[in-house]
């Protein structure tokens, strides 16, 4: 009987790697729209005669909103499914891009930091891809989905790189418009050709409890401690690094410049976060987890003895980027198996919260940190050696949890 109900949803699930990458093509443009505002920051400074503080703020503000904003997206789309929730998630970030377009051509900072806090919402789109990707596939398999999944990160690599290429070539408010035009047409093609998984089941408890629920269980806790890290780091270096750059070494890297750089750092973890999927399922998610943590700390500390620009910052960013994708891909293979069925919408929403949230205070604690006089961040690169040094004796401590066991 039992092998009988195997075959039947395996049956069932048939179209579930385009189903997923359908999900990661959504996760792209919102992950694009999310990070609209880091490739510009220095036009911003230029134009509105923005501090170090400032800057800072900018850039954090979507960060806070995609964060918190997970936990209700995540416990929703175990109510409404997939196919409601990316396309409510791309069509209602339209209107703060929009937002943030306006207060460009204003030239408004008030203006910004309301924009781009409301602009947080398209980075909540995490939250509905993971249940959705997971319930599309059999348990020994949902590091592999959550890591395709998590291949839509690439949209910060798509903002860093075309972005201020838009806005030189084509200028800014077209840009932004272009990128607006982008979101509406892919949440039709998500209404049209999305369907959820048909082992999927509707939740009806209520949004409070359900998340109350969640944070009743230890593994949200302990998962949302090491995401912190490992993704936190990953969006904050994404919308801080074309600021870092830019400031340390001045005379060798230009907007352009910086931005690519940024991108490449984002292709790297993109890549690596499936294989840190795949790797979990192998051999579990812990290994792959320390790995991941000790790559960080190693890597950030070479970072902050500020190298000279070149092939061995290159280099240590790129490795650093691969180092947070397997830790992604690990943590996420990690709660699926360890979590009840009915509340992995709810645990993977306030995970990745708390991902987001690790992302939200460095830019700030980075800003907070710079030393005009030595122009060096080395203290906030210096607590992020420690915070890692922290998670890593943490992750050796927890249980491991083998997917399909």
């Amino acid at each position: 009987m039992q092998a009988t109900a195997t075959r039947r949803e395996a049956t069932g699930l048939r179209g579930q790697f385009g189903q997923v990458l359908l999900a990661t093509l959504a996760s792209t443009v919102g992950f694009w729209a999310w990070m609209a505002i880091a490739p510009l920051q220095q036009t911003y400074a230029t134009e509105m005669g923005l501090d170090e503080g400032q800057i800072s703020l900018i850039l954090a503000m979507p960060v806070l909103v995609g964060a918190l904003g997970r936990i209700p997206v995540g416990a929703l789309t175990d109510r409404f499914g997939g196919r409601r929730m990316f396309t409510f998630v791309l069509l209602a970030s339209v209107p703060p891009l929009l937002l943030v377009a306006l207060a460009g051509v204003l030239k408004s900072f008030p203006l910004l930091m309301v924009a781009g806090f409301v602009l947080g919402v398209a980075g909540t789109i995490f939250a509905v891809g993971v249940p959705f990707s997971s319930a599309w596939y059999e348990a020994k398999r949902r590091g592999f989905a959550t890591g395709v999944f998590g291949m839509g990160m690439i949209g910060t690599a798509v903002s860093a790189f075309f972005t201020p290429r838009l806005a030189e070539s084509i200028g800014y408010l077209p840009t932004h418009l272009l990128i607006a035009g982008v979101m509406v047409a892919t949440a039709i093609v998500v209404w049209l050709f999305l369907r959820d998984s048909p082992v999927w089941e509707a939740s009806r408890q209520p949004l409070i409890p359900k998340v109350m629920g969640a944070l009743r269980l230890r593994i949200t806790w302990e998962m949302s401690f090491l995401y912190a890290i490992v993704f936190g780091g990953f969006v904050a270096f994404s919308t801080f690094l074309p600021k870092y750059l830019t400031t340390i070494y001045p005379d060798e890297v230009d907007p352009i410049g910086a931005g690519t750089r940024t991108a490449m750092f984002a292709v790297a973890a993109v890549v690596a976060r499936p294989i840190g999927g795949v790797l979990a399922d192998r051999f579990g998610p812990k290994i792959v987890s320390l790995v991941s943590l000790a790559g960080i700390v190693a890597f950030a500390y070479v970072v902050g003895q500020q190298p000279p620009e070149g092939i061995v910052t290159g280099a240590t960013f790129l490795a650093m980027a691969a180092a947070m994708g397997l830790g992604m891909g690990g943590v996420f293979a990690w709660v699926g198996p360890s979590t009840p069925k009915d509340k992995v919408g709810a645990v993977t929403g306030v995970v990745a919260a708390a991902g987001g949230l690790g992302g939200y205070f460095p830019p700030l604690v980075m800003g907070a940190t710079y030393s005009s006089v030595t122009n060096s961040y080395a203290l906030g690169l210096w607590l992020l050696v420690l915070v890692g040094a922290v998670a890593l004796v943490v992750a050796g401590m927890l249980r491991d949890a083998r997917p399909g066991s």
